[in-house]
């Protein structure tokens, strides 16, 4: 079984730069056409969720930077 691993790696490497990169552009546009893509209102939907959630995450850590910074500035004073 290793024999073939070996031969088909020799093989490749008997390929062309130009034929190598011929052959990623085929199967990566063989593999796109398996993807499958989300409508308009889907993506307009996980925008928004997405955009909510940072939105959400920003506040928690403001609230917890200004708490921070109001107990540093109440234990070493100003």
């Amino acid at each position: 079984m290793n024999d073939t691993i070996v031969e088909r790696d020799s093989a490749d490497e008997r390929k062309g730069l130009f034929a190598r990169i011929g052959l990623f552009y085929r199967q990566m546009v063989n593999e796109l056409t398996k993807v499958v893509w989300p409508t308009r209102n889907q993506m307009t939907t996980y925008t928004w969720v997405v955009v909510g959630f940072v939105a959400i995450l920003a506040v928690i850590v403001g609230v917890v930077d200004l708490g921070l910074a109001k107990a540093v500035l109440a234990v070493f004073g100003k």
